[in-house]
């Protein structure tokens, strides 16, 4: 026995007839006929008495219709919730931002995956810094971060969502604001504002690179943890900060956005654990190359 046989007989005693339930089935009324016979030969008793004229449920087949049809009632949400994990539905998916897309791309991702999986329970942490969503993503506590793409990288599947340029984040009095664009020798004796160095921060160390190889020195003024602190230190006019242009979604009064030219650009990456195969992050990670490429709606 199994559920197709339920199914049949459930079939042929609502219709009470043989012809109708075939049609009802998709199928052809003799192997429907058959099939009720070798479920009766199963059981052990008639659920059914057939005459020329009609069709009926035995006591016996009267209990076992009731029967018969919890169990598919019970069966049938299984099988559709099982269905809804696995096109990545329904699940729980826990996404991290470095500063500068937790303000260009965050807001976008959140209301698509809110709107087309409402089932999903999503959780979104912000200004978190590239080494910290690594260890969290090995630990388990993130399933999706999005990152400047770290040095360590094992356990990891990275992909690149886009290149973007470096601006720099300039207080407004400040008399490189009147600029249209600034050059690395410009900041040779200004004070800089950056995220945490010490391999705290991968865009720390991007910056301090850019000064190395053009032969520059970097004068370090403040160290932050989030890109909102590091941009109002910056209207503060406590010093200049190198950014991603994302950054500059980050409306401050006080500050001026210039892009920063000769400078190589910074590579944002979608990071997971590589073994994970969930279908909420597959669909996840979609709808973010959407975003990225600016087919986002």
């Amino acid at each position: 026995m199994d559920l197709r046989h339920l199914r049949y007989f459930v079939a042929v005693a609502e219709e009470l007839n043989f012809s109708r339930a075939a049609a009802r089935l998709h199928m052809a009324q003799p192997p429907l006929s058959q099939t009720i016979k070798q479920l009766e030969h199963e059981l052990g008793f008639a659920l059914l008495r057939r005459t020329t004229r009609r069709v009926e449920l035995t006591e016996a087949g009267k209990v076992y219709l009731e029967d018969a049809r919890a169990i598919l009632a019970a069966v049938d949400p299984a099988g559709d919730n099982a269905g809804r994990v696995a096109a990545g539905r329904v699940g729980r998916l826990v996404v991290g931002c470095v500063g500068s897309a937790t303000y260009s791309l965050l807001p976008q991702l959140a209301r698509r995956m809110r709107s087309e999986l409402p089932d999903v329970e999503f959780a979104f942490r912000g200004e978190m810094l590239s080494p910290e969503q690594v260890d969290a993503l090995r630990e388990g506590a993130l399933d999706l971060g999005i990152m400047r793409r770290p040095q360590d990288t094992a356990g990891l599947a990275l992909t690149t969502i886009r290149q973007e340029r470096m601006w720099v984040a300039i207080p407004q009095d400040h008399p490189l604001a009147v600029h249209e664009e600034v050059r690395l020798t410009d900041l040779h004796d200004e004070e800089l504002i950056v995220h945490a160095g010490a391999g705290r921060s991968v865009m720390s160390g991007l910056v301090q690179d850019m000064f190395d190889e053009a032969g520059l020195s970097a004068t370090i003024a403040h160290e932050v943890a989030e890109t909102s602190t590091l941009v109002t230190f910056v209207a503060g006019g406590l010093g200049i900060a190198v950014v991603p242009e994302p950054t500059a979604t980050l409306a401050v009064p006080g500050v001026v956005y210039l892009p920063l030219v000769d400078v190589p650009d910074s590579e944002l990456v979608a990071a997971t654990r590589a073994d994970d195969e969930s279908p909420v992050l597959v669909r996840a990670l979609g709808v973010l190359a959407e975003i990225a490429g600016g087919h986002d709606q």
